[in-house]
């Protein structure tokens, strides 16, 4: 997985959108105690950035090294490199120690996990029973219907050679998911919940988060480029159309949540 974001990885800092304030403050609403949050997957540290203003400390993993270069830098974030797979005998030294952390955080990136051996450690750094776990992805980027018109048949036509079969689990807003945990007060079901972020765009922005694409880079590697010249103009018309350069560009949000219970 970590292998498909390297070589994007400065376009990924640059143009993924962060996430709604509304996501955390209901996630940080159901965790009890805020000493500690391990935000999995963290990239290039959107999550954690918003999570460091919430929890006492946070702990930020990630595989890719050229990822976590371009993470905001704060007092309360200690940022690590993790192997694939963190052997289970390590967990208290790359993460914490058993039974400390309050949440756990996976920012559009739970799809990639081996979640089997995944979930064992999230149960295992846990708070019993009222740890929580989060996960959320973010679905197709909306803006208008002229714009929408031709990213519709860029994305389910023309990229979709070049994604990974994970990605359906995007595509299904992580309804499908596994996620064994426990539904949380108040609640019936662990998810998914929708919210909603947004991202002020111009057309150069939102071609750098196509770019940000693993399809897209898997697409390169095979000597494709999806926005070639006439896509680009396809796209360049409809953005046009209105006369403004600058666009509100929405991201559906689905988040996954649950509490570990006495697993």
């Amino acid at each position: 997985m970590a292998d498909l974001f390297i070589k994007q990885a400065k376009q990924y800092a640059d143009a993924r959108p962060n996430y709604p304030l509304q996501l955390f403050h209901f996630i940080s609403s159901k965790t009890p105690a805020k000493d500690l949050a391990w935000d999995v997957g963290t990239g290039s540290g959107q999550a954690a950035q918003s999570l460091a203003g919430i929890y006492e400390n946070v702990v930020g993993t990630d595989t890719s090294l050229k990822q976590l270069e371009f993470a905001p830098k704060l007092a309360n974030v200690r940022y690590q490199q993790t192997p694939a797979v963190i052997p289970m005998e390590e967990l208290e030294e790359y993460v914490s120690a058993q039974s400390s952390v309050d949440l756990v955080t996976i920012a559009q990136a739970l799809h990639w996990f081996d979640l089997p051996a995944f979930y064992q450690q999230v149960k295992w750094v846990l708070k019993k029973p009222n740890g929580v776990v989060a996960a959320w992805c973010y679905t197709v980027p909306e803006v208008n219907d002229a714009v929408d018109s031709v990213f519709k048949p860029f994305y389910e036509i023309d990229s979709d050679p070049y994604w990974d079969p994970a990605r359906k689990l995007v595509n299904d807003k992580y309804a499908t998911i596994d996620f064994p945990f426990e539904p949380l007060e108040g609640t019936d079901h662990t998810g998914p919940f929708k919210f909603v972020t947004e991202r002020e765009m111009s057309l150069n922005e939102y071609f750098t988060y196509l770019k940000s694409w693993s399809a897209y880079q898997t697409a390169k590697e095979k000597g494709v480029d999806l926005l070639r010249d006439d896509v680009v103009e396809k796209f360049k018309n409809a953005w046009n159309e209105d006369g403004h350069d600058k666009k509100v560009v929405k991201f559906p949000v689905y988040l996954k949540i649950g509490k570990v219970g006495n697993m």
